[in-house]
C-alpha cells in the first residue's frame, strides 16, 4: 500500500523535542494523494528528553494533523520517534505512552491511525496502544540500532511489526553485483520478517 511523506522536516529543538515544521500546503497535498490512490501518510517528530511539555507538543501536533489526514479519507502514521541515544529514553517513553493514549481515547469511532514508534526499553511496553480500538497497527522503527540488535529487540515486542529503513539498507552497497545485492536484501527481509511475527 502506498504511503506519502507529508512533513517538511523538523523544527529546532525546544523542550527536549523537535516538532514538525509548518505544512502550509498540506490540504492541497492530501487532495492530490487521494486522487492518486495513496493509502496513508507518514510524518516524523523526534523526542530527545523526558520533558512533559515537549512530549505533549509532539503528540498533540501529530494528532492534530493526523485528524486532518483522516478527514481526507487517508490513514496517518503517527511517528513520534524517541531518540535511542537519549539518556532519558525510558522516561520519555512513559510520558509518550500516556499522551498517545489520551489522544487515542479522544478519537471518534470513525477515526483510526497507525503508530510508528521506537522499539521500547521495556518489553511489550506499548501493548496497551497495540490493543487500542482506534489503532490499526503499531510498527517499529529501527532508530539507528544495528539490524541484528533491532531484530532481537523487536522479537520481544508482541504485536509490533517492523517498519525499518536504516536497518533494512544495512549491508547494501552500489558496488555489489545484482546477485549479491538481491541475496543480501532477501536475507535481510527474512530476518526482519522473523522478528515481526512474535
Amino acid at each position: 500500500m502506498p504511503f506519502l511523506k507529508v512533513d517538511k522536516g523538523l523544527a529546532d529543538e525546544q523542550n527536549g523535542v523537535q516538532v514538525m515544521k509548518p505544512m502550509p500546503q498540506l490540504d492541497e497535498l492530501l487532495d492530490r494523494a487521494v486522487k492518486n490512490g495513496i493509502f496513508g501518510t507518514k510524518m516524523r517528530s523526534v523526542i530527545k528528553l523526558a520533558n512533559s511539555d515537549g512530549v505533549k507538543a509532539v503528540v498533540d501536533q501529530q494528532f492534530e494533523i493526523g485528524k486532518r489526514i483522516v478527514a481526507k479519507g487517508l490513514v496517518p502514521i503517527i511517528e513520534p520517534e524517541v531518540d535511542i541515544h537519549s539518556p532519558e529514553k525510558e522516561a520519555a517513553e512513559g510520558l509518550l505512552r500516556v499522551r498517545i493514549a489520551m489522544q487515542l481515547d479522544a478519537l471518534s469511532e470513525d477515526q483510526a491511525v497507525m503508530l510508528k514508534l521506537s522499539i521500547p526499553t521495556v518489553d511489550d511496553f506499548y501493548a496497551p496502544l497495540i490493543e487500542h480500538p482506534r489503532v490499526l497497527r503499531v510498527v517499529a522503527l529501527s532508530g539507528g540500532y544495528p539490524r541484528a540488535d533491532a531484530n532481537e529487540r523487536l522479537s520481544r515486542q508482541h504485536g509490533m511489526i517492523a517498519s525499518f529503513s536504516r536497518a533494512l539498507t544495512e549491508g547494501l552497497s552500489v558496488g555489489q553485483s545484482d546477485d549479491e545485492f538481491n541475496s543480501t536484501l532477501a536475507s535481510t527481509i527474512d530476518s526482519i520478517f522473523a522478528a515481526s511475527i512474535t
